[in-house]
């Protein structure tokens, strides 16, 4: 998978953690593909030699919770969470997660 035939000869084009693939080749085996991006591999989408499609990990913002409270540790903070921050915190993150609703391209 994720293999390119050329002249009888099978080539993966890989560059700085990328491949390029034919559309066929991602309708045919796409679990292999999300395979490659969960591991950090950038996947080009090709159709007649030209980009269509890019498929990546989504880039995460802010840090990991576990960061803050090593920082909170190391600089002797003395605050203390609410017996109910972990309910609070809960109820905005389902507050916000909206379904997606891509557009019609029909």
């Amino acid at each position: 998978m994720l293999a390119r035939q050329r002249g009888g000869i099978n080539a993966i084009i890989e560059a700085m953690a990328s491949v390029r693939i034919t559309e066929a080749e991602l309708a045919r085996d796409i679990h292999a593909v999300l395979a490659k991006v969960q591991t950090g591999v950038e996947v080009i989408v090709e159709q007649d030699h030209r980009t269509v499609a890019v498929i990546r990990s989504p880039r995460r913002s802010g840090r990991p919770i576990s960061e803050i409270l090593r920082q909170a540790k190391e600089r002797n903070s003395t605050v203390t969470l609410d017996p109910d921050f972990g309910k609070d915190l809960e109820a905005v993150i389902a507050s916000h997660q909206q379904p997606w609703n891509p557009p019609s391209w029909e």
